[in-house]
């Protein structure tokens, strides 16, 4: 088949295989040490976080890929992706034909009008030559083989809704110059040059990305912008990066205080520097998460956004700040009344979190169910199966 021929590219699998680099003190080396710890029941899997206990032990997985759709929690509950529709399987690594793409090609397959379910026919790196533009109702399930995005341009999800994307590796993601693109299936139309983000998130809602795996793009790794929410970004591993995670791109678009967004279950590890995330105006969940590197920050923001953090784990690297957060350039008359709040966190090696806002946020919450924080102390274990490579087989759980 043609997707088999396609050159596999191994070249991330040395940087997730170090999660944590080497350091003179021991806070990094058990973190380390953490993740690798392997526990084993009779069928070779043990699932920790709520999301993985609901698809990953099943040996059937592959006969029950779409069971997956319903596994969505916090912000992002309830997308299902293309479980409606039929599974597209690509075939072909390549994307040579921005207005008219061929069939089998991963271009062809979001572009249809209908839900699909889209998996891979092997082991593959696909090389976008512009952004790959979505329609509504779609899921990308890289499970099985290893799908790699790399070299080329990254994910556009502009005025879609109900996307899911699991299961494949991205990085290396340049800016394109654009040109003549179909964007709908009954629209050809100049794009101008996109920004090289890995996902950009344009006004949007319903999305899920879990298990995937980021590193190094021009611009971000995930962007959410102009008033999308009700995501979910799970289970997710990101190294080697300046500027990470955006959530609300400018203090001029303020219809951004809609958004809402949970991280939840991930590692923030190798090479990162800030923004992880960076949020304007909306509320964000970050629960669960394990946070061993960063230089400048791990959480900032401004404009009156609202960050609850529940049971993460935040290592503080040694030479670099150990702030977790930051404001945005405000007077702390201005920022003391953000609620940003810290709750079950391990602060360790001299991290800590600055706190503001209302301390009783809770009692005036009235938004959608929070996925509960287990105990920090959990996170290692909670985060231990991060990223794309699951090594999915079938016949076997992952």
């Amino acid at each position: 088949m043609e997707g088999i021929r396609c050159n596999p590219v191994i070249v991330l699998y040395f940087i997730l295989a170090a999660i944590i680099p080497s350091s003179s003190t021991s806070m990094s080396e058990i973190a380390a040490v953490d993740r690798r710890l392997v526990d084993k029941k009779k069928n070779g899997c043990v699932a920790y976080n709520a999301i993985d206990k609901c698809w990953r032990c099943d040996p059937n997985w592959a006969k029950n890929r779409k069971r997956l759709a319903d596994c969505a929690k916090g912000f992002g509950h309830g997308t299902y992706g293309g479980k409606l529709g039929r599974i597209y399987v690509v075939n072909d690594c390549s994307d040579n034909d921005m207005v008219n793409p061929k069939p089998g090609t991963l271009r062809h397959a979001v572009l249809l009008p209908e839900p699909l379910w889209i998996i891979f026919s092997g082991t593959m790196n696909i090389k976008l030559r512009q952004e790959l533009i979505f329609t509504c109702d779609k899921t990308i399930d890289g499970r099985g083989f290893e799908v790699h995005i790399s070299g080329g341009a990254g994910f556009m999800l502009q005025f879609v809704r109900n996307i899911i994307i699991h299961g494949v590796h991205m990085y290396d993601i340049v800016e394109k110059s654009g040109g003549m693109i179909r964007s709908e299936p009954h629209h050809v139309g100049i794009r101008g040059k996109s920004d090289g983000d890995a996902i950009s998130i344009f006004k949007s809602s319903q999305i899920w990305v879990d298990h995937c795996s980021f590193a190094n793009s021009y611009d971000g790794l995930i962007d959410i912008v102009a008033a999308s929410t009700n995501i979910t970004i799970s289970n997710c591993h990101f190294v080697k990066h300046d500027k990470a995670l955006l959530f609300g791109a400018s203090a001029e678009m303020p219809e951004d205080k809609i958004m809402k967004v949970t991280l939840a279950y991930n590692h923030f590890g190798k090479g990162l520097t800030q923004r992880l995330p960076a949020v304007r105006f909306g509320f964000v969940h970050v629960v669960n998460n394990d946070y061993t590197q960063w230089k400048s920050y791990a959480i900032g923001g401004g404009d009156g956004a609202t960050i609850i953090s529940q049971g993460n784990r935040f290592i503080a690297p040694d030479g670099a700040c150990k702030e977790v957060t930051n404001r945005r350039q405000v007077p702390e008359s201005v920022w003391r009344k953000w609620t940003w709040r810290s709750e079950g966190d391990l602060l360790l090696n001299g991290a800590y979190f600055r706190e503001s806002g209302n301390p009783h946020w809770a009692k005036t919450y009235k938004g959608p169910p929070l996925i509960p924080a287990q105990p920090a102390e959990s996170v290692a274990k909670l985060t231990k199966s991060v990223g794309a490579n699951l090594g999915c087989k079938v016949g076997v759980p992952c």
